[in-house]
């Protein structure tokens, strides 16, 4: 315990040296005529006013309303899938993490993650996957790789559920069994990444998304 204290306090100490380059500040170190220094002074003053002021005003406009409703988005796809792509991706990693531990009350965990990961999956693509118009042909094909990605990881989670419940049942936490789903469940983990690497590719790079552009304005889609 004293060996960590000390390493973390000596890493604190350090990165502060690194930070102030490993000099001290002096107060004397720059030397300037006085009337430069009190117009310098002088400015520092009416800038940081003016800052400070306009801040303020940006903080009472703002203020206002931080926080949007729902109803305010074009679609609530990004908010639902966001759920898909975390959960299936932690199902995956506790899928291999118990294929050490061969853990049945840990099983039971991963099933119940998977199956919210998935729903939100097909709620994601399905009832809540905005509708595109007016986009490039390369924008098109993009998207059409999203697509694919989340199909992907749809059904290859689907068959991760499945058999992770045949395991449970019928293999009774067989550790080749469990593998199997392991090695499902990072294809569905890996579909999921690479469904949204291309849908930020679309929101970020063709700008589909942003504000509702290039989407039909339906909000149950």
């Amino acid at each position: 315990m004293k060996h960590i204290l000390f390493t973390i306090t000596f890493l604190f100490v350090l990165t502060g040296a690194m930070a102030h380059g490993g000099k001290k500040h002096r107060k004397d170190s720059i030397k300037a005529p006085m009337d430069s220094s009190m117009n310098m002074g002088e400015e520092k003053q009416h800038v940081e006013g003016d800052t400070i002021h306009h801040h303020e005003e940006g903080m009472a406009v703002n203020e206002s309303k931080v926080t949007a409703d729902l109803d305010d988005f074009p679609t609530l796809h990004p908010l639902i899938v966001h759920f898909a792509i975390v959960l299936i991706i932690v199902a995956a990693g506790l899928q291999l993490l118990n294929l050490i531990m061969l853990k049945k009350e840990v099983s039971w965990i991963i099933a119940g993650i998977l199956l919210t990961g998935v729903l939100a999956a097909w709620f994601a693509s399905r009832n809540f996957h905005p509708h595109t118009h007016g986009i490039s042909e390369h924008a098109q094909l993009v998207l059409d790789q999203h697509d694919k990605w989340a199909d992907w990881t749809i059904n290859l989670g689907i068959v991760g559920l499945v058999l992770q419940a045949v395991n449970l049942f019928a293999f009774k936490g067989k550790r080749w069994a469990a593998a199997v789903v392991a090695l499902i469940l990072i294809g569905s983990a890996y579909s999921v990444s690479r469904a949204g690497h291309y849908g930020s590719q679309l929101v970020h790079i063709e700008g589909i998304g942003p504000q509702g552009k290039y989407l039909e304005m339906e909000h149950n889609h």
